[in-house]
């Protein structure tokens, strides 16, 4: 007699369909029929209008080209039939779509993030949006070494207790509630701006939860869910917000300085921090004075005072010296490295120098890389940067721009209005996916609306980049959220401090009030005073 195995998953109805993060199928299923329809469908006439209009604006023309349709022919079919215009058009349509399903993907988790890294090339070679050896080439940028550099030097600093020494030595200085509000959190931020802001609020909360409980015993209280929502989300809004400071604050800056880069509008990081830095401390104050004010009268506390916890820990670190004084130096540098050479020789390059220089100090090994840097991420960079280089070639960022600025009021598709659309629009969506991906779906859109909107492209890209650091309001938005929420926990009973509802509750009027210091403080204000390069 013949058995016949049959395997285990088929005798579980539904379990393949089931699925789980990092793998959905039913979502999948929808992203490929999304991805089938627009395959079969024929291309909007704006579309092929846009393809065959003489110069647009907004778009760069290869040598003696006329339109888009001869500057895709000229790279495509050098020799050979050339495609029509509704080829060309049909083509950057299936490129719009590749960014919509792969936001999707990386958003929902579909997918694991790797495999949407992935399918991304493997997409744009199907539809033979560019050859295969340009799809490489685009995928390998100057931003991509940037970040992989960034999250291996996070590593070594991490390692060496680097990170733990200086948020412990901020901290040690607090002696007040008002003294964590006024003068911790615009720290906090500042160092956020050049340091991984996810490892400082994961090694903040462990000892602002020993601050916690240690105050609650001193006064006789059995809780305070105020000083905890206090000190917990304090820190990770505080944090959050240190992102606009500097190219260095996360992946979504990175993907940003690349997009520039690929636009012929590169920014340097001395002159993003310029634009950038000023907003940071001031949004910190407002987000400790909104704490504070929110907090403070309902604490069943008289006060709190983290110095005198936090000394004893200090006084248990070892000596400072030997690597870790040596990671010291190697960020010194590299930070240095970045304002004095980043404009000549690009920010990944010089990354990567702190990178080997970790090796040779023998402060990490490639155990320490492997594991400690997350390499979906940075494949999330290089797919963003593939998109970028497709939607841009194709024309497709051209015609997404057109469609969004068209859809605006009228008085905000110009000028410097045109800002304050680009950064409700990605400070929204960055509460529902993270940061890297609401930045890497988006800056292909909104980089050609400044040339249709006769406004400075750095003023649209750092709108964007900056509305992407304001994920408050759910706890997906991003990890120093997940972070906070999951590790804010009683330290004797367990018990959870904060609950989801605390993030709509806090975070949606600190989001609101980001959005009014970036318009009122920055695009209104201190953006009208400073010289904005002239770019060709």
């Amino acid at each position: 007699m013949t058995h016949h195995i049959i395997p285990e998953s088929t005798h579980q109805s539904g379990s393949w369909w089931a699925g789980g993060p990092g793998f959905k199928p039913v979502l999948i299923l929808i992203a490929a029929l999304f991805m089938a329809c627009l395959v079969l469908t024929p291309p909007p006439c704006s579309l092929v209008k846009l393809v065959n209009s003489g110069n647009p604006t907004g778009y760069k023309l290869a040598s003696g080209c006329k339109n888009i349709t001869e500057t895709v022919n000229k790279k495509l079919r050098p020799e050979g039939t050339l495609l029509m215009d509704r080829e060309v058009a049909q083509m950057a349509k299936i490129m719009v779509g590749i960014l919509f399903v792969a936001a999707f993907l990386w958003g929902t988790e579909a997918l694991p993030i790797g495999g949407t890294d992935i399918l991304v090339g493997v997409l744009m070679y199907l539809f033979f949006i560019l050859p295969i050896n340009e799809i490489a080439k685009a995928y390998m940028k100057d931003a991509v070494f940037f970040i992989f550099g960034i999250l291996a030097v996070a590593v070594g600093v991490a390692k060496t207790g680097l990170d733990k020494r200086i948020g412990l030595i901020l901290l040690s200085r607090i002696k007040s509630a008002k003294g964590f509000a006024f003068i911790f959190l615009p720290a906090l931020a500042i160092c956020a701006g050049f340091l991984s802001e996810h490892a400082l609020v994961a090694l903040l909360i462990p000892v602002l939860m020993g601050v916690y409980k240690v105050s609650c015993k001193m006064y006789g209280v059995e809780k305070d869910r105020a000083l905890a929502v206090f000190l917990l989300l304090g820190v990770c809004f505080a944090a959050n917000h240190g992102g606009p400071g500097s190219p260095a604050a996360g992946g979504r800056n990175a993907i940003m300085v690349g997009y520039l880069m690929e636009y012929g509008a590169p920014i340097s990081f001395v002159q993003w921090i310029k634009f950038g830095m000023p907003f940071v401390p001031l949004m910190a104050v407002v987000i400790g004075a909104y704490m504070y004010i929110r907090c403070k009268p309902s604490f069943k506390v008289k006060d709190v005072n983290p110095s005198e916890v936090v000394k004893a820990e200090v006084a248990r670190m070892a000596k400072f010296g030997g690597k870790e004084a040596a990671m010291a130096v190697i960020l010194v540098l590299l930070v240095a490295g970045w304002i004095i050479l980043g404009k000549q020789y690009g920010l990944g390059g010089i990354t990567l120098f702190a990178v080997i220089a970790m090796f040779l100090c023998r402060i990490v090994d490639w155990d320490d890389i492997q594991s400690g840097v997350a390499f979906d991420v940075v494949g999330l960079y290089a797919a963003a940067c593939a998109m970028g280089v497709g939607l841009k070639f194709t024309g497709g960022a051209l015609w997404l721009a057109n469609t969004f600025v068209g859809l605006l009021p009228d008085f905000m598709a110009h000028g410097d209005m045109l800002t304050i659309g680009v950064s409700l629009l990605t400070g929204t969506m960055t509460n529902f996916m993270s940061d890297g991906a609401t930045v890497a779906a988006l800056g292909p859109i909104v980089l050609p609306m400044a040339s249709l909107a006769h406004v400075h492209v750095w003023k649209v890209a750092l709108a964007c980049a900056f509305s992407s650091s304001f994920a408050n309001f759910l706890v997906v938005g991003t990890p120093n959220n997940a972070i906070a929420f999951g590790m804010g926990r009683d330290p004797e009973t367990g018990e959870r401090l904060l609950d989801v509802f605390d993030f709509v509750k806090y975070g949606l009027p600190v989001t609101i009030l980001a959005w009014l210091i970036l318009w009122f403080w920055a695009v209104f204000g201190y953006w009208q005073f400073m010289g904005w390069p002239v770019l060709h």
